[in-house]
């Protein structure tokens, strides 16, 4: 049995993740960005071990966040599913951040900065990924959900070199079917949930590796920038700067 928290569990991905999961007799802590939602996902997952709340687009609520996910312990496994898509690019956080950055970059480095580290981490990236911006120029003003998603990556991989006793991967889960990807999608919720469940709890010799990115269970090749460790410092030092937090190396 292992333990494993979710952020963004209310729906989509990581409510999946979080009943397969549960299913498979793992404690699962779910995670929703209100009260209301954190209810709500309750009532998704029965089994869930619990829930909590915070807003991702806040780094004062994140920060609250990985306070509240280590009062409740120490988790074998942690997946950074949660994230948007449609926000305009000139909505903006009560930081003065791009909210697409904010929920889909910065948050995950809060998090993984601040939780006590698990054996493993999963950071849920894109295809898309492939078609951002890795001079990361200027973060504050420009970023947009390509961007975010090799952001996703690039953490991954630098927490893989950085951490070598945490295994740290990213996961394209495909074009998902849900309220995100829309009904015409192609790949199911399910099949979109896999390889996260896989990566965090699987004893297979496939899934205990670090620094990869994955799609349907299989490594796959990913923006070279990525693995680049000078781009990987350069992240890291401005998602610092932004967030206030040294990132623990």
């Amino acid at each position: 049995m292992a333990r494993i928290f979710i952020t963004g569990s209310s729906d989509g991905l990581g409510l999946m993740e979080a009943r397969m999961l549960v299913r498979q007799g793992h404690q699962v802590v779910l995670h929703g960005r209100s009260r209301e939602r954190v209810t709500d996902a309750l009532s998704k997952v029965p089994g869930a071990l619990t829930a909590v709340a915070g807003d991702l687009a806040s780094i004062v609520e994140t920060k609250s966040l990985a306070e509240q996910v280590n009062a409740l312990g120490p988790f074998d496994a942690m997946i950074h599913n949660a994230g948007i898509y449609h926000e305009p690019r000139s909505s903006r956080t009560v930081d003065d951040l791009p909210e697409i950055f904010a929920v889909n970059s910065l948050a995950p480095y809060i998090l993984t900065c601040l939780i006590k580290r698990p054996k493993r981490l999963v950071y849920t990236s894109s295809g898309m990924h492939r078609s951002g911006d890795a001079t990361l120029t200027d973060l504050t003003r420009n970023s947009t959900y390509a961007d975010s998603k090799l952001h996703n990556v690039i953490l991954a991989f630098a927490v893989a070199r950085l951490w070598p006793g945490v295994l740290s991967n990213a996961v394209d889960p495909g074009w998902a079917a849900t309220k995100m990807g829309g009904r015409g999608a192609p790949v199911s919720v399910e099949e979109g949930s896999r390889t996260q469940v896989w990566l965090a709890v699987s004893q297979e010799k496939e899934a205990l590796v670090s620094g990869r990115y994955f799609s349907h269970q299989q490594a796959r090749s990913c923006h070279p920038a990525a693995a680049d460790p000078a781009v990987q410092e350069k992240y890291l030092l401005e998602c610092g700067r932004l967030s206030g937090i040294v990132f623990p190396a």
